[in-house]
């Protein structure tokens, strides 16, 4: 059975799709089998991995509201053993349509129900709200890594976020944890940076992960030519960064 993670921060811009398409393809890289979905309605982590979401027939949006079976929503990637559920544009405007939908919060975690025996890890790449879609998200999830990006307004929102995650907690979903902090962005030669690396580490301990990402151009490039930054350039900064926070995941599953 796989292990279900989310990788949500309501605040914009810190990493969810960059981390969501590497760690998942560093992950596949060690052999692991990875099911990235792409809840986001700007559908980066579909266009990063090279999908061509106009030609599609169903993605996440049609499994959530219309019932259709992930397994026809599912797509092969560049990647060996890394498969994704597309998103769509269309996901705006599904958290109004599922609203009278019966078990709303609970849509997605029944879906997965249908694929979690075939993977060994699925990522959710949660959209910057705290909407139904990420409620959904959080619901069906074991566990959410929270990317923070090294910047001075780092851990505005995170306590709202932990209280949505309170919430699901005590009314939807008992077992969901914090599998950990992710510092975003992170460039050692700023002072600012490694002041919010002590203060997220002061505020949050061990639940900060050992594995920083550090600002690298090849990552920001990837996305570009539809592939991760393991297959762009597997020697880049961003690359090892990442295939080491996959083994720091494997690790704390131990």
């Amino acid at each position: 059975m796989s292990k279900i993670i989310s990788l949500a921060n309501q605040k914009g811009g810190v990493g969810k799709t960059t981390t969501s398409i590497n760690l998942s393809a560093a992950l596949a890289s060690i052999g692991k089998r990875v099911l990235l979905i792409d809840a986001d309605p700007q559908a980066n982590s579909s266009s990063g991995l090279g999908v061509e979401i106009r030609e599609l027939d169903n993605t996440i949006y049609e499994c959530l509201v219309n019932g259709v079976d992930p397994h026809s929503a599912i797509v092969e990637t560049n990647t060996k053993n890394l498969h994704l559920i597309p998103s769509h544009i269309d996901l705006v405007g599904a958290e109004i349509e599922m609203l009278n939908m019966e078990h709303r919060e609970q849509l997605l975690k029944n879906l997965l129900t249908k694929v979690r025996d075939e993977y060994d890890y699925i990522l959710i790449d949660c959209s910057p709200s705290l909407g139904l879609i990420t409620v959904n998200a959080l619901t069906a999830s074991d566990s959410v890594i929270i990317p923070v990006q090294c910047e001075f307004f780092a851990l505005e929102g995170i306590a709202k976020l932990l209280n949505t995650i309170k919430i699901i907690k005590s009314k939807l979903n008992p077992s969901l944890k914090v599998e950990g902090f992710l510092l975003t962005m992170f460039d050692n030669r700023l002072r600012l940076s490694n002041q919010v690396y002590e203060e997220v580490k002061r505020h949050f301990g061990n639940l900060v992960f050992n594995t920083v990402i550090a600002r690298n151009v090849r990552l920001s490039e990837a996305p570009s030519h539809g592939v991760s930054v393991l297959e762009y350039d597997p020697s880049s900064k961003g690359a090892q960064n990442y295939l080491n926070l996959a083994k720091e995941l494997i690790n704390r599953q131990k």
